[in-house]
């Protein structure tokens, strides 16, 4: 098809405030603010000045085909560039080729014995410095299946093959290479924009910038998105109304885009945002891509026509096939020529997708003055056949052949703030999250205070009376199995803090250690209040053993049960992410717990095998209980049973021993000694799992992909 016109078709009418963005010298950069030279990828790296004079020249002849987007004016407040971010060895690190050839992938089906199903079948592409790649096609043709692939972030259970290169070598991005932003908006709903961006610019950042200056880079980045009024507003969650979903998708982005990664994936960037917020967020993308030489590859649902002018190359995919690959501006054609052209004053990306899409199985194609229907499978077979043809999938192989030679310097992880640094920046969040999220730890409070005052009322001062023993048991063991069973009410909200942990360790911004560590001293205070009023209360109104020190264990005891049990609900978190299933779950185990504590059943009644090797053992009531008995008995006298013995009175210990069967071969503060220790196995073990997920699934995936070789 003939180009009339170097204007897009779809591009608005070009005015002084809003500048075609050419090639040989239009619209100054942003960054120098000089124009007349232009924009040139070999002003950046030198070593891709090679590579650009081989770049095929578009329309004009001024730029790479496919490039024919529109740069908006930058508005008053953002009219200067933010200064660019800089890390040690910055300047040496390369430009991201990535090549992709044959790559296949499927999923195990869930029938045992049955084939797998195929995702995507012999997909080819490849993406380079300042570019931005599309993939587009219908709702579930293997877009983020591909976007996941290229990335390394496949699931477990699916299997890969094919090659996947990065400047001509498998390779692994360090950190601050590639970032990923992901289709859901994983963020802490209890942080304003602002906060979220910055505490991320904190631990993303490197540890020399002074912090003045990583708050003025995350405030120009959220300018950058549009969000500067909305700066203040806390993101919101299930709980609190808070911004849109379009600006919950804009401050994803700005948190990955902190760093200015050499290679960006965006899993459908422009859901939720209306027609102009996705032009104007795919614009400075676009942008930002050809100043900083960015690679940048998104999954695109389906763009207006303004935000299709913006992308340089296309990969359309029609249910794990690839229905064309190459320059944006020549997809057009390459429907035109295979008998599927565009109407007229329709957008491009529309029809191309209403062409494939099989789900209704028609189209409407326009021929002339004639008109006729085919299925979509007639030409999803008519479009991958035209594909192959050496007009379009040899250009493809010999760009892929090109960029595999053209090597560089691997990438260096790039620096970052310091262990210490990103622990009490984690720790900060996390106490401010705690604080604001009612259903953390305040409305918790709130329960443990009514059932405080619950069991203070019903076993209002017990006194010294033989029955008063039985009472005594009834609250300790009321208060070890109730109290810390209602610590799975704050799972809710540990689930999401796990998400946002996930989001961020696959980005690379902290470790495991650090997630860990912070929570637990974050979480520490707030437990310790939980503890320490609704345990006051209880404890001076059932009138238990009298004395400071006795007082002090019982609140330490009850506080490392609770922490003990959040420990616990850490892993489930981790093996059962569901907040349903994981609370479930968690309340079944601290059931079989409890029938192992000692209470139900005397130690010496228990069965033997396995309730009480290994179970009483293992269950923290045990140690929890006798704690508290030995805290409540020793050094009291009570008046034995009227009935059997007058005149006779029972010591504490004698009760300890004979009738509760408690361990007193050692002190309470030995069981103290022990929770503690419970709590410090929990959460390594949850270190461990987390760790060793990250270690076995890419070997596993490995050894999947060798066998289906």
């Amino acid at each position: 098809m003939a180009v009339s016109s170097p204007l897009p078709r779809w591009a608005p009418t070009p005015s002084p405030s809003r500048p075609l963005w050419l090639w040989g010298g239009g619209t100054p950069d942003a960054r120098t603010g000089s124009g007349g030279e232009g924009w040139s990828l070999g002003r950046i790296f030198p070593w891709a000045s090679a590579w650009q004079r081989r770049a095929p020249a578009g329309v004009d002849g001024r730029g790479p085909a496919g490039f024919d987007g529109v740069e908006v004016a930058p508005s008053t407040r953002a009219a200067v560039a933010p200064a660019p971010v800089r890390w040690a060895g910055t300047d040496e690190d390369p430009g991201v080729f990535l090549t992709w050839e044959d790559v296949c992938v499927s999923v195990a089906a869930g029938a045992y014995g049955a084939q797998p199903v195929s995702i995507l079948s012999g997909i080819t592409g490849h993406a380079g410095p300042g570019e931005v790649l599309a993939i587009m096609g219908p709702s579930g043709c293997g877009k983020t299946t591909l976007l996941d692939t290229l990335a390394g972030r496949l699931g477990p259970g699916i299997t890969q093959t094919g090659s996947i290169l990065i400047n001509g070598r498998r390779e692994k991005l360090a950190f601050g290479t590639s970032a990923y932003v992901t289709q859901d908006n994983v963020l802490m709903s209890t942080m304003s924009v602002r906060e979220a961006v910055y505490y991320s610019a904190q631990l993303q950042l490197p540890g020399s910038m002074p912090a003045v200056e990583k708050r003025a880079h995350a405030d120009a980045v959220i300018r950058e998105m549009g969000l500067g009024d909305a700066m203040d507003t806390r993101i919101g969650g299930r709980m609190t109304k808070g911004i849109s979903g379009g600006q919950r998708k804009r401050v994803t982005i700005c948190i990955e885009m902190l760093t200015r990664p050499r290679l960006l994936f965006l899993d459908e960037p422009t859901s939720g945002l209306d027609s102009a917020a996705s032009y104007h967020v795919m614009s400075h993308i676009a942008r930002v891509a050809a100043r900083e030489g960015m690679t940048v590859v998104a999954a695109v649902h389906q763009p207006s026509g303004d935000v299709f002018d913006l992308f340089h190359r296309l990969c359309l995919l029609a249910y794990g096939r690839t229905v064309f690959f190459g320059p944006a501006s020549d997809a057009n054609q390459f429907f035109t020529e295979s008998g599927f052209p565009c109407p007229h004053l329709r957008n491009p990306s529309d029809h191309f997708l209403r062409t494939i899409n099989k789900d209704f199985d028609e189209v409407e194609i326009v021929e002339s003055s004639k008109a006729r229907r085919k299925t979509a499978a007639e030409a999803i077979e008519i479009l991958t056949d035209a594909y192959q043809s050496p007009a379009y999938s040899e250009k493809t192989m010999d760009r892929i052949a090109e960029m595999k030679g053209i090597g560089g310097a691997p990438f260096r992880k790039r620096e970052q703030a310091g262990f210490s640094t990103k622990l009490f920046v984690l720790t900060r969040r996390s106490f401010v999250n705690m604080h604001r999220d009612i259903g953390y730890y305040w409305m918790r409070l709130g329960v443990y205070l009514g059932i405080g005052i619950c069991l203070g009322t019903i076993f209002y001062q017990l006194g010294h009376s033989y029955s008063s023993i039985q009472s005594r048991c009834e609250v300790i063991m009321y208060t070890t199995a109730l109290l810390t069973f209602m610590a799975i009410g704050g799972f809710p909200s540990f689930v999401e803090d796990v998400k946002v942990f996930r989001r961020e360790r696959l980005s690379g911004h902290y470790g495991v250690a650090e997630f860990v560590i912070s929570n637990t001293l974050s979480a520490t205070p707030y437990l310790a209040v939980i503890a320490v009023i609704p345990g006051a209360m209880l404890y001076y109104l059932t009138g238990l053993t009298k004395g400071p020190d006795r007082f002090a264990y019982f609140v330490v005891n009850l506080c490392m049960c609770t922490m003990l049990v959040e420990s616990m609900m850490m892993i489930i978190a981790v093996i059962v992410p569901d907040f349903l299933m994981g609370i479930i779950v968690g309340a079944g185990v601290q059931g079989v717990m409890m029938l192992n504590g000692g209470f139900f059943r005397l130690p010496n009644e228990l069965p033997k095998p396995v309730w009480k090797y290994p179970c009483y053992y293992i269950s923290f009531h045990k140690y929890a209980v006798q704690g508290f008995y030995k805290n409540e008995f020793i050094g009291q006298t009570f008046p034995s049973d009227q009935l059997v013995e007058k005149n006779v009175t029972i010591s504490g210990l004698r009760v300890l021993q004979e009738k509760l069967q408690v361990e007193m071969g050692y002190s309470k503060w030995v069981n103290i000694a022990i929770l503690c220790g419970m709590v410090v196995v929990y959460r390594v073990l949850f270190f461990a799992i987390v760790k060793i997920a990250e270690e076995v699934r890419p070997k596993l995936r490995g050894m999947r992909c060798k066998l289906c070789k």
